[in-house]
């Protein structure tokens, strides 16, 4: 396997990080974020992007537990809250689409408990880790290069 070493272009690479500050800040919750960025990284298999936001959710206080049971939040639910468990829907359904859309009744879970502003933060953030996955992972970027 080949490491390529250049990630982007650096307009294309602030872009993005762009995207991604904006939506964390506008989300409000710095460690639902990032539950939300790792989900997305399991499903895309980005090991990059699991090393380095495994190390921020721990800075932002986000428990062991549920980093050891994010895979399976679905069958953990003494350990993620309702809210958890619908932003976790969400990114889900956004990150695979296998049908084509999102579910109307994840969409509806989700619009529960994130006010409009919110929601859409959390999808743009959804976007913005998917794209971040496909650049590390088209990229062949393995983890352990990721510093604070």
């Amino acid at each position: 396997m080949t490491t390529r070493t250049r990630l982007l272009d650096p307009a294309v690479a602030r872009a993005l990080s762009a995207l991604s500050a904006t939506a964390k800040k506008g989300l409000g919750d710095p460690a639902l974020a990032e539950l939300v960025v790792l989900r997305a990284s399991q499903l895309n298999h980005c090991a990059f992007c699991l090393d380095m936001h495994l190390a921020i959710a721990r800075e932002y206080g986000v428990s062991e537990q549920q980093l050891d049971l994010l895979a399976a939040w679905e069958e953990a639910e003494d350990v993620f809250d309702e809210r958890e468990r619908a932003a976790l829907a969400l990114t889900e359904a956004v990150t695979v689409l296998t049908t084509g859309f999102v579910p109307d009744e994840v969409y509806e879970r989700a619009a529960e408990h994130f006010d409009e502003a919110r929601l859409a933060h959390l999808i743009g953030l959804v976007v913005a880790i998917n794209n971040w996955n496909r650049v590390m992972v088209g990229r062949r970027i393995p983890p352990g290069g990721y510093t604070p």
